[in-house]
């Protein structure tokens, strides 16, 4: 009888590396940006439910596969037990720590493919980004009394060149700006979730029409200036599927 072969998805540290960026992306929306829709589906009257994150930038809250040992490993199980006997912040950090250890585990689950080396580099390029524990620790509720939309991107900083089109989505930030300094403090960047704003250099992405701190994404003003169209990496990963 022939053995079914295991499908390992990513190969490459540099598709192992989008993965994980997809999946932390999908998972610290959950706790940074959806965090009431979050916090309701935890319900502790269901199962044991746990915070899955997806390649594609999205987010689900649900019960573990049913297939014994599972495709990937499986995340924290009984997320939702101590919801109700915690402090709330507490809870999301707790869930925030035990997210950052599934994901590191999913990426050297397909790290273990490559060579020494390679799992180095993978290592590395995750350690340059923020945990998600550290993202969620610094979180602070946002109000809503504006919100991001497209027609915002040219007006606060913008590059244009000469013909009037927009060159790309830089978002270089402004003390001088009170108007743009409130907005840009509003908009929750897109890798580390977080809100700050003073002295950062934005970047938006043209698929998703999400922002990014420049430094999280690895991109400075001077390489921005070269890039007509930007997108990020889960946009970047479903374009070339």
């Amino acid at each position: 009888m022939d053995t079914p072969s295991v499908s390992w998805g990513p190969r490459t540290v540099e598709e192992i590396f989008k993965d994980y960026s997809g999946r932390r992306a999908g998972v610290l929306r959950a706790l940074t940006h959806d965090v009431d829709e979050f916090y309701s589906l935890c319900d502790p009257a269901k199962e044991n439910l746990c915070l899955f994150g997806y390649p594609n930038g999205t987010w689900e809250v649900a019960l573990p596969a049913e297939e014994v040992p599972p495709e990937l490993p499986e995340p924290s199980l009984g997320i939702n037990f101590a919801r109700d006997g915690m402090d709330k912040k507490h809870w999301m950090s707790l869930v925030a720590a035990h997210t950052d250890s599934w994901l590191l585990y999913v990426a050297f689950y397909y790290g273990a493919r490559v060579d020494r080396n390679g799992r180095k580099h993978l290592f590395s390029l995750i350690n340059d980004l923020p945990t998600v524990f550290e993202a969620v620790a610094e979180w602070k509720p946002i109000k809503h009394k504006a919100s991001m939309h497209s027609g915002s991107k040219s007006r606060t900083g913008t590059k244009r060149p000469s013909n009037g089109q927009s060159k790309s989505n830089m978002k270089p930030y402004s003390h001088s700006d009170e108007e743009d300094e409130d907005e840009h403090g509003e908009t929750l960047c897109g890798t580390c979730g977080g809100n700050d704003s003073v002295s950062q250099f934005w970047i938006g992405c043209d698929g998703c029409e999400r922002w990014f701190h420049g430094k999280c994404v690895k991109i400075t003003p001077a390489m921005a200036e070269n890039i007509k169209q930007y997108k990020c990496l889960p946009c970047s990963t479903k374009s070339s599927r």
